[in-house]
């Protein structure tokens, strides 16, 4: 049975874990309400660009002379996984579920006789993927030193991944991030950018009217719009991430305070419990050596 006093210095070391973690949740809430706001923000613009560049590539015929970003390398062997996480943990299942979405896809991959590829944006991935894919790793873009999340941050990232499609590293690139829902859901999401898969008119909504003249043609049109689209869905990726973490952080240590709190109120129970005992057991000595006199 545990002595008093290591019952004490337990249940304090258990108040002071339960201080820091109720902190840690205040923080995360106060973040994650301008996080959520620009992570809403930025949607209607990713996703029209979107419908604009479906509406471009249906008025277009997509053949060899096409950019390649669209029309692809003519082979899908090398994948290019980039897998967003973040730069600090105590977020929950956040990263794990990011993880583990990426791990799926690159099992698919492997099983098909591809070559797979990483890279990382943010830390937290590394450890693992670099576990189970020794030398997989191409690249990882530290983002300690960010505050609030740029677009000239997601501009320099496309850059280096589109600059090392045309050096022919890869064929196809997937983008894997988590989608923010709410602060008790972030959805693992899965994104092929390169070649960008456009969607049909239905899917990306309000498409551009095949009435519309363009000045230049749709075809310089989309060479301009398809590596900025690359820039602006990672942008979203990025976006949605900074959400998510926060929302699964604060999640993360309202449970933490929450099971400290029970564990206060256990050790503090069995601290009543043996302070009792030892005290009857000193009672019953004082009156047994009484009596005996």
């Amino acid at each position: 049975m545990p002595s008093l006093k290591s019952l004490k210095v337990r249940i304090t070391s258990v108040k002071s874990t339960q201080k820091i973690t109720k902190a840690m949740k205040m923080v995360a809430a106060a973040k994650l309400r301008r996080a959520q706001m620009a992570a809403e923000a930025g949607r209607p613009y990713a996703e029209r660009l979107s419908a604009v560049m479906a509406g471009l590539a249906s008025r277009v015929a997509i053949g060899p002379g096409s950019p390649p970003l669209i029309a692809g390398t003519g082979n899908d062997q090398v994948h290019l996984l980039v897998v967003a996480t973040s730069e600090r943990g105590l977020a929950g299942a956040f990263n794990t579920n990011i993880v583990r979405a990426a791990r799926r896809k690159a099992e698919e991959l492997l099983a098909q006789g591809k070559t797979v590829k990483f890279y990382l944006i943010g830390k937290k991935g590394r450890a693992v993927i670099q576990r189970l894919y020794p030398g997989k790793i191409v690249h990882q873009v530290d983002q300690s030193h960010i505050k609030n999340i740029a677009f000239t941050d997601a501009l320099e990232v496309s850059r280096d991944i589109l600059a090392r499609f045309e050096a022919g590293e890869f064929d196809v690139a997937h983008l894997f991030y988590a989608r923010f829902r709410s602060a008790l859901v972030q959805e693992p999401t899965e994104q092929q950018i390169i070649p960008v898969k456009l969607p049909t008119v239905a899917e990306g909504g309000a498409a551009v009217s095949a009435t519309v003249e363009y000045e230049p043609d749709e075809e310089a049109i989309l060479g301009q719009l398809l590596p900025r689209n690359v820039a602006v869905q990672l942008f979203r990726a990025m976006l949605e991430n900074a959400a998510s973490e926060q929302g699964s952080r604060m999640t993360a240590m309202d449970n933490a305070t929450r099971n400290a709190g029970d564990m206060i109120n256990k050790l503090t129970i069995q601290y009543n419990r043996t302070r009792q005992a030892a005290i009857t057991t000193e009672l019953v000595e004082i009156i047994s050596g009484a009596e005996a006199l």
